[in-house]
């Protein structure tokens, strides 16, 4: 017969390390392609990562690696000059905080080089 008391020590555990409601992370991000007519959005959610994003544990990480920020420099990679406009927003919380975003980017080359996965869906 399994040990109660270990049980109930385990599922405590568990409801201490999960994220409060307060501090929890869920993000609207929608992608726009304005010369195509075409939109996509997927749901992010970190601490634990899920969601709908197709890689929520590394968009999670480089978020928290960049203290919530969803662009930075350029990675460095080699992007063509086709204009292909996209658009990139974000909306809801960031470890509890109201966040938004938007930029507009060149093409997909370009923002990923800037965002990296949190908008590779």
């Amino acid at each position: 017969m399994p040990n109660l008391a270990a049980s109930v020590v385990a599922g405590a555990l568990v409801a201490l390390t999960a994220a409060s409601p307060e501090s929890a992370t869920s993000l609207r991000l929608t992608l726009d392609h304005p010369d195509r007519g075409t939109s996509r959005t997927v749901t992010l959610r970190c601490d634990p990562p899920g969601g709908e994003h197709p890689a929520a544990a590394r968009a999670c990480s480089e978020l928290t690696g960049s203290g919530g920020e969803f662009a930075h420099a350029p990675d460095g990679r080699m992007c063509t000059a086709v204009h292909s406009p996209v658009v990139a927003r974000a909306a809801g919380r960031w470890r509890g905080e109201p966040v938004r975003f938007r930029a507009e980017y060149g093409n997909d080359c370009v923002m990923r080089s800037q965002t990296g996965s949190v908008f590779a869906f």
